[in-house]
């Protein structure tokens, strides 16, 4: 489970060799839709402005089940690596200290699932930070 500092409603997925991704992470940003697929980059939009969000990820061999929920939201998006290793990305923090090992380079299929989104904008608007309310799981799969 890691615990990803949200800013400005977003955070992003890139890979982690910085001069492999032709557009990083802020650039180009669209504010709105859930997920926006780049080059080796997913920007995730956040359902408050500033929390932190539990994100806990999996990678798997094969496309896996959509099970858990209920999800506020659900998506997926391809994502390349050249390197096989992601860095998560936040808009004031910059790169975080986590890194995920997708085991190989590759074609990657990604879905995000989440919940707690209102009730993460309610608690960051009454209280200020809300830690862990807003929840992710993020689903890595090799394409064949």
């Amino acid at each position: 489970m890691l615990d990803v500092s949200v800013s400005f409603n977003s955070f992003a997925f890139q890979e982690s060799d910085d001069s492999l991704v032709p557009v990083p992470y802020n650039q180009a940003y669209e504010r709105g839709g859930f997920l926006t697929q780049h080059s080796r980059r997913i920007d995730v939009y956040s359902g408050a402005h500033t929390h932190d969000a539990e994100v806990r990820v999996r990678v798997w061999d094969m496309e896996p089940e959509t099970g858990g929920g209920p999800w506020d939201k659900q998506d997926e998006v391809d994502f390349e690596s050249a390197t096989g290793d992601v860095a998560i990305w936040s808009t004031v923090h910059g790169r975080l200290p986590a890194l995920i090992s997708l085991g190989a380079p590759g074609r990657w299929r990604v879905r995000v699932s989440c919940s707690g989104r209102a009730e993460a904008k309610k608690v960051s608007e009454r209280e200020g930070v809300a830690y862990g309310v807003e929840k992710y799981v993020v689903d890595f799969w090799l394409q064949r």
